[in-house]
């Protein structure tokens, strides 16, 4: 066979392989994604029929959402990305039975965690009031709504878990139809006791109450109706063992993830610290609207890359999981740069969408170019993340995300937006040097990782975070491939190739 015939068969073996792992990923981020968007839209609800009860009740419900319930929420998702990696990994490698024991200690230790902030929401008024300065009427307000809205708080520490176990297994799906039909149960119940029956803000907080709580249920209901019968048999006592090891990875996810959250809420914070606080806000709010829909593609992306690489390390196919990570790079930087595309191109004009202030819109337009840029960084800066969660390099990347973010972005951001008075354009600047940074290490991370040695030392780790009564690894059922000796030679591989195990997604 010729050259050029080899030449041409790997290529269309390249094609065929991308195309392939592009539709698997997109088959497993398109659900996730929509099941985020109806998650979003509880609070959007909330927000849209307390805001006719006043001023200081939209108030309230802001300040208690955006800070009480974005800090728990925060803090309970990033403790269970240490169970997306382990039951990922346990997955690829075929330990099925160990999925329900991982899904149990992650329960235990977000219930643990649930106790420790409910005082946060007993108390929330005085918090509110003594250490974040909000007003009184306001922080009375919103300490009200807490208190009833503590229920929804133990209902997260439940649901997340779940999210987890199923996520990992590809029933994405089914996510996405709970969360569905829970919203629209949520808008009728919200109506019902705001609108109707006139019960304000105790009666929004509990109408989110059982529509989170409706939520868990389906989920529990799922699991244990017999369609999991290989990775969830009852609750064990062998969760309480070894769960020392499972903390320190959990501690680990949660500090990379909040120091994420925490640096986004840190822009705003420094904003509202300039002069005319109140007209660069609402161009923030203008500028984080176009983001929006930029985040939610990327986390959906993120979630879908981080379970093909753990599947994949799990099952010991390190080519596989360097090719998954090529594809979902390439996609994200590919949907960055489109979506940095529409803003610069309709930057004057998609202001309009959100405020018919003439000094809002050309603030927003001025901004323009930052955020363009930043809508492209945050397309890839979650799916290096969700990478990172998949191979189990929590703890690695929270002390990236220290020196890059809290090191580096938010001094720049003091500098040049506050010391050299470059207002809000240079705050941001500042920070997009952070993000920056960490996107460029995170990359060359990625790149230059010896994939075959992190699928070798997979099975280390789970048998560190797993414990001793777990049984020995096996290998995940596979078939042979088809390639060439030219394709074997290109990609140089050292063992015998295997195909993508495609996860039917339900």
């Amino acid at each position: 066979m010729s050259k050029n015939s080899n030449g041409l068969l790997i290529m269309k073996w390249l094609v065929s392989r991308s195309w392939e792992e592009s539709r698997l990923l997109w088959s497993l981020a398109f659900p996730v994604l929509l099941a985020e968007m109806f998650q979003f839209s509880f609070e959007f609800v909330t927000t849209a029929f307390v805001g006719h009860l006043g001023e200081v009740e939209l108030a309230a419900v802001t300040v208690a959402e955006n800070i009480l319930d974005t800090f728990a929420y925060g803090l309970l998702f990033g403790m269970g990305s240490a169970l997306n990696t382990l039951i990922g990994q346990a997955v690829g490698a075929g330990q099925l039975d160990r999925l329900g024991t991982y899904t149990q200690q992650s329960l235990i230790l977000c219930g643990a965690i649930t106790l420790a902030l409910a005082p946060a929401y007993v108390f929330a008024t005085p918090i509110l009031r003594l250490f974040l300065h909000q007003p009184v009427d306001v922080s009375r307000a919103a300490g009200q709504y807490a208190g009833w809205a503590i229920p929804r708080l133990f209902a997260h520490a439940m649901d997340i878990p779940l999210l987890m176990f199923f996520r990992a297994q590809s029933r994405v799906w089914t996510l996405a139809a709970i969360s569905g039909v829970a919203l629209a149960v949520h808008a009728m119940l919200t109506y019902i006791a705001v609108r109707q029956l006139g019960y304000g803000l105790p009666g929004a907080a509990v109408a989110g109450d059982i529509s989170q709580w409706l939520i868990v249920a389906a989920q529990f209901t799922y699991l244990t109706g017999g369609r999991f019968p290989d990775t969830w048999k009852g609750f064990t006592m062998h969760a309480f063992n070894n769960i020392g090891a499972f903390i320190k990875l959990s501690l680990g996810s949660a500090v990379m993830i909040c120091l994420e959250f925490w640096y986004n809420t840190s822009l705003l914070i420094l904003v509202g610290l300039l002069k005319h606080a109140k007209l660069q806000l609402d161009i923030m709010s203008v500028c984080l609207n176009y983001e929006f829909m930029a985040i939610l593609v990327a986390l959906g992306f993120s979630t879908a890359v981080g379970i093909r690489v753990s599947n994949e390390l799990g099952a010991k196919r390190p080519m596989e999981t360097k090719f998954a990570v090529l594809v979902a790079v390439s996609t994200s930087i590919f949907m960055g740069a489109i979506f940095m595309g529409v803003v610069l191109i309709w930057r004057t004009s998609l202001p309009k969408l959100f405020s018919d202030s003439e000094e809002v819109i050309h603030g927003a337009s001025k901004l323009g170019l930052l955020l363009g840029l930043t809508v492209c960084m945050i397309s890839i800066c979650p799916v290096l993340s969700g990478i990172a969660v998949g191979a189990g390099w929590q703890v690695s990347v929270a002390f990236i995300n220290i020196g890059c973010f809290y090191l580096v972005g938010i001094p720049m951001g003091i500098l040049f937006g506050i010391k050299l008075k470059y207002g809000t354009m240079g705050i941001w600047m500042g920070m997009l040097t952070g993000t920056f940074l960490q996107m460029a290490i995170l990359l060359t991370i990625i790149l230059t990782t010896n994939w075959d040695k992190q699928a070798a030392l997979t099975e280390v780790r789970m048998a560190e975070w797993g414990g001793k009564e777990n049984l020995p690894l096996m290998k995940s059922p596979h078939t042979d491939d088809q390639m060439t000796p030219a394709q074997e030679k290109m990609l140089a591989q050292p063992q015998d190739s295997k195909n993508v195990d495609l996860l039917c997604t339900e």
